[in-house]
Protein backbone atom coordinates (compact mmCIF):
# COMPACT_ATOMS: atom_id res chain seq x y z
CA UNK A 1 0.00 0.00 0.00
CA UNK A 2 1.36 3.27 -1.04
CA UNK A 3 1.65 6.69 1.16
CA UNK A 4 0.53 9.42 -0.56
CA UNK A 5 2.14 13.02 -0.25
CA UNK A 6 0.02 15.76 0.88
CA UNK A 7 0.00 19.45 1.48
CA UNK A 8 -0.67 20.90 4.94
CA UNK A 9 -2.53 24.23 5.90
CA UNK A 10 -0.91 24.16 8.89
CA UNK A 11 2.92 24.60 7.68
CA UNK A 12 3.79 24.75 4.42
CA UNK A 13 7.15 23.24 4.59
CA UNK A 14 7.70 24.69 0.69
CA UNK A 15 7.20 28.01 1.70
CA UNK A 16 9.62 27.49 4.18
CA UNK A 17 12.27 26.06 2.24
CA UNK A 18 12.02 28.73 -0.18
CA UNK A 19 12.10 31.60 2.71
CA UNK A 20 15.32 29.80 3.80
CA UNK A 21 17.04 29.61 0.41
CA UNK A 22 16.03 33.11 -0.25
CA UNK A 23 17.52 34.28 3.14
CA UNK A 24 20.84 32.68 2.03
CA UNK A 25 20.82 34.59 -0.85
CA UNK A 26 19.95 37.70 0.33
CA UNK A 27 23.08 37.27 2.79
CA UNK A 28 25.37 36.60 0.18
CA UNK A 29 24.08 39.51 -2.24
CA UNK A 30 24.57 41.56 0.95
CA UNK A 31 28.23 40.52 1.12
CA UNK A 32 28.32 40.61 -2.56
CA UNK A 33 27.25 44.30 -2.21
CA UNK A 34 29.59 45.55 0.72
CA UNK A 35 32.58 44.22 -1.20
CA UNK A 36 31.65 46.26 -4.16
CA UNK A 37 30.64 49.50 -2.32
CA UNK A 38 33.77 49.15 0.13
CA UNK A 39 36.53 48.04 -2.17
CA UNK A 40 37.35 45.30 0.68
CA UNK A 41 36.55 41.76 1.34
CA UNK A 42 37.60 42.21 5.12
CA UNK A 43 36.33 45.85 5.71
CA UNK A 44 35.48 44.81 9.50
CA UNK A 45 36.30 42.59 12.15
CA UNK A 46 34.08 40.03 11.54
CA UNK A 47 34.72 39.54 8.13
CA UNK A 48 37.96 37.88 8.92
CA UNK A 49 39.07 38.68 12.42
CA UNK A 50 42.88 37.50 11.98
CA UNK A 51 43.71 39.52 8.48
CA UNK A 52 41.49 42.46 9.88
CA UNK A 53 44.22 42.33 12.84
CA UNK A 54 46.96 42.09 10.64
CA UNK A 55 45.83 44.59 8.10
CA UNK A 56 45.01 46.90 10.56
CA UNK A 57 48.19 46.90 12.19
CA UNK A 58 50.13 47.22 9.00
CA UNK A 59 47.87 50.12 8.02
CA UNK A 60 49.33 52.13 11.19
CA UNK A 61 52.36 51.10 10.64
CA UNK A 62 52.16 53.16 6.75
CA UNK A 63 50.55 56.24 7.95
CA UNK A 64 53.57 56.46 10.60
CA UNK A 65 55.95 55.47 8.00
CA UNK A 66 53.93 58.49 6.27
CA UNK A 67 55.08 60.96 8.63
CA UNK A 68 58.35 60.02 8.89
CA UNK A 69 58.83 60.67 5.10
CA UNK A 70 57.46 64.23 6.14
CA UNK A 71 60.38 64.20 9.03
CA UNK A 72 62.68 63.05 6.34
CA UNK A 73 61.75 65.11 3.59
CA UNK A 74 61.66 68.32 6.24
CA UNK A 75 65.46 67.32 7.58
CA UNK A 76 66.64 66.97 3.73
CA UNK A 77 65.51 70.44 3.17
CA UNK A 78 67.02 71.91 6.12
CA UNK A 79 70.12 70.12 5.71
CA UNK A 80 70.17 70.73 2.17
CA UNK A 81 69.69 74.74 3.09
CA UNK A 82 73.21 74.08 5.38
CA UNK A 83 75.44 72.80 2.86
CA UNK A 84 74.10 75.36 -0.10
CA UNK A 85 74.83 78.19 2.61
CA UNK A 86 78.38 76.60 3.53
CA UNK A 87 79.07 75.93 0.06
CA UNK A 88 78.46 79.69 -0.88
CA UNK A 89 80.73 80.89 2.00
CA UNK A 90 83.36 78.38 0.97
CA UNK A 91 83.09 80.18 -2.51
CA UNK A 92 83.44 83.66 -1.00
CA UNK A 93 86.18 82.78 1.42
CA UNK A 94 88.18 81.17 -2.08
CA UNK A 95 87.55 84.66 -3.23
CA UNK A 96 88.85 86.25 -0.02
CA UNK A 97 92.34 83.91 -0.18
CA UNK A 98 92.36 85.41 -3.70
CA UNK A 99 92.19 89.30 -2.45
CA UNK A 100 94.68 88.35 0.40
CA UNK A 101 96.93 86.40 -2.47
CA UNK A 102 97.20 89.65 -4.55
CA UNK A 103 97.98 91.44 -1.45
CA UNK A 104 101.30 89.59 -1.06
CA UNK A 105 103.19 91.83 -3.13
CA UNK A 106 104.83 94.82 -2.78
CA UNK A 107 101.73 97.12 -2.79
CA UNK A 108 100.91 100.83 -1.53
CA UNK A 109 98.56 101.65 1.48
CA UNK A 110 95.88 103.12 -1.04
CA UNK A 111 95.68 99.42 -2.68
CA UNK A 112 95.58 97.53 0.50
CA UNK A 113 92.87 99.75 1.45
CA UNK A 114 90.87 99.02 -1.92
CA UNK A 115 91.07 95.20 -0.88
CA UNK A 116 90.72 95.65 2.55
CA UNK A 117 87.44 97.24 1.65
CA UNK A 118 86.54 93.86 -0.59
CA UNK A 119 87.88 91.78 2.02
CA UNK A 120 85.01 93.51 4.44
CA UNK A 121 82.34 93.11 2.58
CA UNK A 122 82.81 89.53 1.88
CA UNK A 123 83.11 89.11 5.51
CA UNK A 124 79.81 90.74 5.71
CA UNK A 125 78.36 88.98 3.01
CA UNK A 126 79.32 85.19 4.78
CA UNK A 127 78.06 86.87 8.29
CA UNK A 128 74.56 87.47 6.36
CA UNK A 129 74.45 83.92 4.60
CA UNK A 130 75.28 82.75 7.88
CA UNK A 131 71.90 84.20 9.99
CA UNK A 132 69.55 83.48 6.76
CA UNK A 133 70.74 79.83 6.63
CA UNK A 134 67.38 78.21 8.27
CA UNK A 135 64.53 76.12 7.16
CA UNK A 136 61.64 76.03 9.45
CA UNK A 137 63.55 77.46 12.17
CA UNK A 138 66.52 75.64 12.35
CA UNK A 139 69.59 76.97 11.40
CA UNK A 140 72.57 73.83 11.31
CA UNK A 141 75.71 76.85 11.05
CA UNK A 142 74.95 78.21 14.72
CA UNK A 143 75.87 76.10 17.93
CA UNK A 144 77.72 72.93 18.30
CA UNK A 145 74.91 70.53 19.40
CA UNK A 146 73.70 68.18 17.18
CA UNK A 147 70.07 67.55 15.44
CA UNK A 148 67.92 64.41 15.44
CA UNK A 149 65.61 63.54 12.35
CA UNK A 150 62.92 60.73 12.96
CA UNK A 151 64.22 58.46 10.47
CA UNK A 152 62.01 55.05 11.01
CA UNK A 153 60.03 52.77 13.29
CA UNK A 154 61.54 49.18 13.80
CA UNK A 155 58.73 46.65 14.91
CA UNK A 156 60.35 43.60 17.10
CA UNK A 157 59.13 39.88 17.19
CA UNK A 158 57.71 40.39 20.20
CA UNK A 159 55.41 43.88 19.18
CA UNK A 160 57.77 45.93 20.19
CA UNK A 161 58.30 49.49 18.45
CA UNK A 162 61.18 51.76 18.37
CA UNK A 163 62.03 54.97 16.56
CA UNK A 164 65.08 55.32 14.64
CA UNK A 165 66.93 58.27 13.77
CA UNK A 166 69.40 59.88 12.01
CA UNK A 167 72.23 62.34 13.69
CA UNK A 168 72.82 65.66 12.46
CA UNK A 169 75.72 67.50 13.72
CA UNK A 170 75.80 71.52 13.77
CA UNK A 171 78.67 72.90 11.54
CA UNK A 172 79.58 76.66 13.71
CA UNK A 173 80.30 79.01 11.07
CA UNK A 174 79.50 81.69 12.95
CA UNK A 175 81.66 84.70 12.34
CA UNK A 176 81.35 86.10 16.16
CA UNK A 177 84.76 86.13 18.29
CA UNK A 178 85.00 85.26 21.94
CA UNK A 179 83.43 87.03 24.36
CA UNK A 180 84.99 86.86 27.66
CA UNK A 181 83.48 86.24 31.15
CA UNK A 182 82.29 89.70 32.15
CA UNK A 183 80.73 91.09 35.38
CA UNK A 184 76.88 91.18 35.06
CA UNK A 185 75.33 94.83 34.96
CA UNK A 186 73.13 95.94 37.67
CA UNK A 187 70.66 95.54 34.36
CA UNK A 188 71.76 91.78 33.65
CA UNK A 189 69.67 88.60 34.77
CA UNK A 190 71.02 87.30 37.76
CA UNK A 191 73.06 90.01 38.81
CA UNK A 192 73.78 89.68 42.40
CA UNK A 193 73.14 92.69 45.37
CA UNK A 194 72.69 92.76 49.01
CA UNK A 195 70.30 94.22 51.33
CA UNK A 196 72.48 93.60 55.01
CA UNK A 197 72.75 95.01 58.58
CA UNK A 198 76.03 93.60 58.67
CA UNK A 199 78.88 96.24 60.21
CA UNK A 200 81.74 97.09 57.87
CA UNK A 201 85.39 96.67 59.14
CA UNK A 202 88.56 97.50 57.30
CA UNK A 203 90.77 94.03 57.13
CA UNK A 204 94.33 93.78 56.26
CA UNK A 205 94.86 91.25 53.58
CA UNK A 206 97.56 88.35 54.34
CA UNK A 207 101.07 89.35 53.56
CA UNK A 208 102.74 87.80 49.76
CA UNK A 209 98.78 87.00 48.97
CA UNK A 210 97.06 87.41 45.78
CA UNK A 211 96.36 91.35 44.88
CA UNK A 212 98.42 92.39 47.49
CA UNK A 213 101.00 95.60 47.18
CA UNK A 214 104.61 95.31 49.10
CA UNK A 215 107.66 97.30 48.88
CA UNK A 216 111.68 95.94 47.45
CA UNK A 217 113.23 98.89 50.39
CA UNK A 218 112.96 97.94 53.89
CA UNK A 219 114.62 101.18 55.46
CA UNK A 220 111.74 103.39 54.49
CA UNK A 221 113.81 106.46 52.77
CA UNK A 222 114.87 106.60 49.23
CA UNK A 223 117.74 108.05 48.78
CA UNK A 224 118.48 110.86 45.63
CA UNK A 225 119.22 108.72 43.11
CA UNK A 226 118.07 105.50 44.29
CA UNK A 227 114.58 103.60 42.99
CA UNK A 228 112.30 101.66 45.08
CA UNK A 229 109.77 99.30 43.55
CA UNK A 230 106.03 98.54 44.61
CA UNK A 231 104.95 95.12 43.77
CA UNK A 232 101.52 94.08 43.53
CA UNK A 233 101.48 90.13 43.45
CA UNK A 234 99.41 89.08 40.67
CA UNK A 235 95.66 87.38 41.34
CA UNK A 236 92.66 88.36 42.35
CA UNK A 237 91.15 91.82 43.42
CA UNK A 238 88.17 92.36 45.00
CA UNK A 239 85.41 95.53 44.60
CA UNK A 240 85.86 97.29 47.89
CA UNK A 241 90.18 96.53 48.14
CA UNK A 242 92.25 99.14 49.22
CA UNK A 243 96.10 99.98 48.23
CA UNK A 244 97.64 102.91 50.14
CA UNK A 245 101.27 103.81 51.24
CA UNK A 246 102.48 107.41 52.16
CA UNK A 247 105.88 108.70 50.46
CA UNK A 248 107.08 112.14 50.51
CA UNK A 249 104.47 112.85 53.46
CA UNK A 250 101.43 112.57 50.73
CA UNK A 251 98.98 109.71 51.61
CA UNK A 252 98.71 107.16 48.10
CA UNK A 253 95.49 105.39 48.39
CA UNK A 254 93.17 103.34 45.13
CA UNK A 255 90.27 101.25 46.05
CA UNK A 256 89.42 99.29 43.42
CA UNK A 257 86.11 99.02 41.62
CA UNK A 258 84.14 96.65 39.01
CA UNK A 259 86.58 95.34 36.58
CA UNK A 260 89.66 96.25 38.44
CA UNK A 261 93.31 93.98 37.99
CA UNK A 262 96.72 94.18 39.16
CA UNK A 263 97.50 96.12 36.09
CA UNK A 264 95.00 98.64 36.42
CA UNK A 265 95.66 99.28 40.37
CA UNK A 266 98.95 99.88 39.38
CA UNK A 267 98.44 102.37 36.57
CA UNK A 268 96.15 103.88 39.06
CA UNK A 269 98.42 104.11 41.83
CA UNK A 270 101.14 105.74 39.62
CA UNK A 271 98.36 108.33 38.24
CA UNK A 272 97.56 109.23 42.19
CA UNK A 273 101.37 109.46 42.78
CA UNK A 274 101.95 111.88 39.97
CA UNK A 275 98.97 113.96 40.99
CA UNK A 276 100.42 114.11 44.47
CA UNK A 277 103.26 116.46 43.12
CA UNK A 278 105.40 115.06 46.15
CA UNK A 279 108.97 117.02 45.85
CA UNK A 280 111.58 114.93 44.45
CA UNK A 281 110.08 112.31 43.42
CA UNK A 282 110.38 111.58 39.71
CA UNK A 283 107.31 110.45 37.97
CA UNK A 284 106.31 107.21 38.63
CA UNK A 285 107.17 104.54 36.17
CA UNK A 286 106.77 100.33 36.62
CA UNK A 287 105.30 97.47 34.09
CA UNK A 288 102.36 95.84 34.18
CA UNK A 289 102.05 91.96 34.24
CA UNK A 290 101.47 89.81 31.51
CA UNK A 291 98.58 88.05 32.79
CA UNK A 292 96.82 89.92 36.26
CA UNK A 293 95.55 86.52 37.30
CA UNK A 294 99.17 85.45 38.12
CA UNK A 295 102.17 87.82 37.00
CA UNK A 296 103.26 90.49 39.13
CA UNK A 297 102.51 94.38 37.99
CA UNK A 298 104.92 96.89 39.23
CA UNK A 299 105.33 100.72 40.87
CA UNK A 300 108.47 102.26 40.42
CA UNK A 301 109.53 105.76 42.51
CA UNK A 302 112.76 107.53 41.73
CA UNK A 303 114.36 110.18 44.07
CA UNK A 304 115.92 112.91 41.50
CA UNK A 305 117.07 115.81 43.41
CA UNK A 306 116.79 114.59 47.19
CA UNK A 307 115.95 112.47 49.85
CA UNK A 308 111.84 111.01 50.01
CA UNK A 309 110.88 109.73 52.85
CA UNK A 310 109.01 106.43 52.36
CA UNK A 311 107.36 104.23 55.65
CA UNK A 312 107.38 100.98 54.27
CA UNK A 313 105.14 100.74 57.81
CA UNK A 314 102.92 102.96 55.94
CA UNK A 315 101.98 100.25 53.11
CA UNK A 316 98.72 98.45 53.42
CA UNK A 317 96.27 96.33 51.79
CA UNK A 318 92.90 96.14 53.30
CA UNK A 319 89.53 94.81 51.98
CA UNK A 320 85.78 95.17 53.60
CA UNK A 321 85.03 92.61 55.96
CA UNK A 322 81.43 92.34 56.96
CA UNK A 323 80.46 90.91 60.73
CA UNK A 324 76.60 90.06 60.70
CA UNK A 325 75.93 90.18 64.74
CA UNK A 326 74.04 87.34 66.31
CA UNK A 327 70.33 87.76 65.50
CA UNK A 328 71.03 89.86 62.50
CA UNK A 329 70.67 88.98 58.66
CA UNK A 330 71.42 89.97 55.19
CA UNK A 331 69.67 89.73 52.23
CA UNK A 332 71.79 88.65 48.71
CA UNK A 333 69.22 89.03 46.02
CA UNK A 334 69.37 87.16 42.65
CA UNK A 335 68.09 89.40 40.17
CA UNK A 336 65.59 87.68 37.63
CA UNK A 337 65.46 87.07 33.93
CA UNK A 338 66.86 84.34 31.69
CA UNK A 339 70.58 83.09 32.85
CA UNK A 340 72.93 81.36 30.62
CA UNK A 341 74.96 78.28 31.23
CA UNK A 342 78.43 78.83 32.46
CA UNK A 343 76.98 81.95 34.36
CA UNK A 344 78.62 82.20 37.81
CA UNK A 345 77.51 83.42 41.60
CA UNK A 346 79.92 84.17 44.53
CA UNK A 347 78.96 84.59 48.14
CA UNK A 348 82.08 84.94 50.38
CA UNK A 349 81.70 83.72 53.78
CA UNK A 350 84.36 83.02 56.66
CA UNK A 351 87.36 83.69 54.35
CA UNK A 352 86.09 81.34 51.73
CA UNK A 353 84.28 82.05 48.29
CA UNK A 354 81.51 80.00 47.36
CA UNK A 355 80.86 79.56 43.68
CA UNK A 356 77.79 78.44 41.83
CA UNK A 357 78.22 77.81 38.12
CA UNK A 358 74.27 77.67 36.33
CA UNK A 359 73.70 74.94 33.89
CA UNK A 360 71.09 75.39 31.36
CA UNK A 361 67.80 75.76 32.51
CA UNK A 362 69.02 77.06 35.72
CA UNK A 363 66.46 79.84 36.61
CA UNK A 364 67.53 82.14 40.37
CA UNK A 365 65.62 79.63 42.02
CA UNK A 366 68.18 77.08 41.18
CA UNK A 367 71.20 79.70 42.05
CA UNK A 368 69.74 80.29 45.21
CA UNK A 369 69.07 76.76 46.26
CA UNK A 370 72.54 75.64 45.11
CA UNK A 371 74.51 78.49 47.07
CA UNK A 372 72.46 77.43 50.02
CA UNK A 373 73.83 73.54 49.35
CA UNK A 374 77.13 74.98 49.27
CA UNK A 375 77.17 77.04 52.45
CA UNK A 376 75.54 74.20 54.27
CA UNK A 377 77.82 71.98 53.71
CA UNK A 378 80.62 74.22 54.71
CA UNK A 379 79.10 74.19 58.05
CA UNK A 380 79.67 77.83 59.01
CA UNK A 381 79.57 78.30 63.02
CA UNK A 382 76.34 80.43 63.63
CA UNK A 383 75.40 81.14 59.91
CA UNK A 384 71.99 80.30 59.43
CA UNK A 385 71.13 80.05 55.74
CA UNK A 386 67.64 79.92 54.24
CA UNK A 387 66.28 81.04 50.41
CA UNK A 388 62.76 82.72 49.24
CA UNK A 389 62.22 81.68 46.10
CA UNK A 390 60.90 83.73 42.94
CA UNK A 391 57.44 82.97 42.37
CA UNK A 392 58.08 83.84 38.18
CA UNK A 393 61.89 83.70 37.71
CA UNK A 394 61.77 85.55 34.64
CA UNK A 395 60.98 88.56 36.69
CA UNK A 396 61.45 88.50 40.35
CA UNK A 397 64.50 88.14 42.26
CA UNK A 398 65.53 85.13 44.38
CA UNK A 399 67.10 86.02 47.91
CA UNK A 400 69.16 84.51 49.80
CA UNK A 401 69.31 85.13 53.63
CA UNK A 402 72.32 84.75 55.42
CA UNK A 403 71.43 84.95 59.50
CA UNK A 404 74.16 85.01 62.35
CA UNK A 405 72.36 82.64 65.22
CA UNK A 406 74.40 81.74 68.59
CA UNK A 407 77.31 84.54 67.54
CA UNK A 408 78.86 87.01 64.78
CA UNK A 409 79.18 85.93 61.57
CA UNK A 410 82.32 87.37 59.41
CA UNK A 411 81.09 87.23 55.57
CA UNK A 412 82.60 89.45 52.66
CA UNK A 413 79.59 91.21 51.24
CA UNK A 414 82.30 93.13 49.39
CA UNK A 415 83.08 90.25 47.29
CA UNK A 416 79.62 89.72 46.12
CA UNK A 417 80.13 88.64 42.71
CA UNK A 418 77.99 87.40 39.68
CA UNK A 419 79.50 87.26 36.07
CA UNK A 420 77.84 86.72 32.23
CA UNK A 421 79.90 83.32 31.28
CA UNK A 422 82.21 83.21 28.30
CA UNK A 423 81.02 82.61 25.00
CA UNK A 424 83.26 81.00 22.49
CA UNK A 425 84.66 82.50 19.15
CA UNK A 426 82.73 80.98 16.06
CA UNK A 427 84.16 78.59 14.21
CA UNK A 428 84.34 81.45 11.72
CA UNK A 429 85.72 83.42 14.28
CA UNK A 430 89.06 84.57 13.10
CA UNK A 431 87.54 85.78 10.17
CA UNK A 432 87.64 89.03 11.94
CA UNK A 433 91.64 89.30 12.00
CA UNK A 434 91.52 89.49 8.37
CA UNK A 435 93.93 92.73 7.37
CA UNK A 436 95.94 93.27 4.37
CA UNK A 437 96.80 96.37 5.81
CA UNK A 438 100.42 95.90 5.91
CA UNK A 439 102.93 93.53 4.54
CA UNK A 440 102.96 91.09 8.02
CA UNK A 441 99.42 91.28 8.54
CA UNK A 442 98.74 89.75 4.77
CA UNK A 443 101.04 87.35 5.20
CA UNK A 444 98.94 86.37 8.35
CA UNK A 445 95.90 86.61 6.94
CA UNK A 446 96.96 84.16 4.25
CA UNK A 447 97.92 81.57 6.71
CA UNK A 448 94.14 82.29 8.58
CA UNK A 449 92.34 82.43 5.30
CA UNK A 450 93.56 78.91 4.98
CA UNK A 451 92.44 77.49 8.55
CA UNK A 452 88.83 79.11 7.90
CA UNK A 453 88.40 77.46 4.29
CA UNK A 454 89.39 73.94 5.62
CA UNK A 455 86.25 74.71 8.32
CA UNK A 456 84.10 75.87 5.56
CA UNK A 457 84.54 72.67 3.17
CA UNK A 458 84.69 69.94 6.32
CA UNK A 459 81.05 71.89 7.05
CA UNK A 460 79.65 71.45 3.42
CA UNK A 461 80.89 68.05 3.31
CA UNK A 462 79.57 66.95 6.40
CA UNK A 463 76.10 68.24 5.67
CA UNK A 464 76.50 66.66 1.76
CA UNK A 465 77.17 63.53 3.57
CA UNK A 466 74.07 63.65 6.28
CA UNK A 467 71.59 64.63 2.97
CA UNK A 468 72.60 61.89 1.07
CA UNK A 469 72.02 59.49 3.81
CA UNK A 470 68.74 61.13 4.67
CA UNK A 471 67.62 61.24 1.24
CA UNK A 472 68.61 57.48 0.52
CA UNK A 473 66.55 56.80 4.12
CA UNK A 474 63.76 58.49 2.44
CA UNK A 475 63.64 56.24 -0.76
CA UNK A 476 63.46 53.27 1.77
CA UNK A 477 60.47 54.16 3.71
CA UNK A 478 58.85 55.26 0.60
CA UNK A 479 59.57 52.02 -1.19
CA UNK A 480 58.56 50.15 2.57
CA UNK A 481 54.94 51.85 2.40
CA UNK A 482 54.62 50.98 -1.39
CA UNK A 483 54.82 47.08 -0.33
CA UNK A 484 53.26 47.01 2.74
CA UNK A 485 50.51 49.04 0.70
CA UNK A 486 50.13 46.30 -1.74
CA UNK A 487 50.60 43.38 0.94
CA UNK A 488 48.03 45.26 2.64
CA UNK A 489 45.47 45.16 -0.77
CA UNK A 490 46.43 41.67 -1.02
CA UNK A 491 45.00 41.04 1.88
CA UNK A 492 41.86 43.10 2.47
CA UNK A 493 40.95 44.14 -1.30
CA UNK A 494 38.19 42.59 -3.08
CA UNK A 495 37.83 41.23 -6.80
CA UNK A 496 34.98 43.33 -8.20
CA UNK A 497 35.01 41.64 -11.15
CA UNK A 498 34.56 38.69 -9.86
CA UNK A 499 32.11 40.21 -7.20
CA UNK A 500 30.45 42.12 -10.11
CA UNK A 501 29.95 38.87 -11.63
CA UNK A 502 28.62 37.21 -8.34
CA UNK A 503 26.04 39.96 -7.66
CA UNK A 504 24.95 39.12 -11.12
CA UNK A 505 23.96 35.80 -10.27
CA UNK A 506 22.95 36.26 -6.72
CA UNK A 507 20.47 38.69 -8.50
CA UNK A 508 19.10 35.78 -10.68
CA UNK A 509 19.02 33.78 -8.24
CA UNK A 510 16.67 36.01 -5.72
CA UNK A 511 14.27 36.98 -8.54
CA UNK A 512 13.99 32.68 -8.96
CA UNK A 513 13.59 32.53 -4.82
CA UNK A 514 10.85 35.11 -5.22
CA UNK A 515 9.33 33.39 -7.61
CA UNK A 516 9.20 30.10 -5.74
CA UNK A 517 8.27 31.75 -2.60
CA UNK A 518 4.87 33.15 -4.37
CA UNK A 519 4.55 29.66 -5.76
CA UNK A 520 4.81 27.88 -2.31
CA UNK A 521 2.73 30.28 -0.75
CA UNK A 522 -0.34 30.04 -3.22
CA UNK A 523 -0.22 26.09 -2.56
CA UNK A 524 -2.57 26.25 0.41
CA UNK A 525 -4.85 28.91 -1.32
CA UNK A 526 -5.58 26.68 -3.94
CA UNK A 527 -6.09 23.31 -1.43
CA UNK A 528 -8.78 25.60 0.56
CA UNK A 529 -10.60 27.19 -2.41
CA UNK A 530 -11.01 23.14 -3.26
CA UNK A 531 -12.54 22.55 -0.14
CA UNK A 532 -14.51 25.04 -0.37
CA UNK A 533 -15.86 24.31 -3.98
CA UNK A 534 -16.52 20.34 -2.38
CA UNK A 535 -18.75 21.32 0.43
CA UNK A 536 -21.01 23.09 -2.24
Amino acid sequence: MGYIQMSSILTNNSAMVALQTLRGINSNLETVQSEISTGKKVATAKDNAAIWAISTVMSTDVESFNQITDSLNKGSSTVGVARAASEQVTSLLQDMKELIVSAQEDLNADDRSKIQTDIDAKRTAISNIINAAQFNGQNLLKGTDSVSILASLDRGSDGTVSATSITVERQDLQTSAAVDAADKEATDAGYVSTEDTATENDVDKVASSAGTIASSDADGTISDGDTTTLTIKGGAVAVGDVFAFTVGGEDISVTAVDGDDTNTIAAKLRAAIDAAGVTNLETAGGADGADPATDDATVTLIADGGDITFATASISTTYVQSVIEDGEAADVTIAGGTLAAGDTFTVSADGTDYTYTAVDGDTNNEVVAGLKALLDDASITNLEVTVAEADDPATDAATLTLTADGGDVEVNLGALASQNAAVAAGGLGAIAELSVESSEAATTALNTIEDLLDTSISAATAFGSAQTQIEGQGEFVQTLIDSMTSGIGAMVDADIEAASAKLQALQVQQQLGVQALSIANSNPQTLLSQIGRAHV
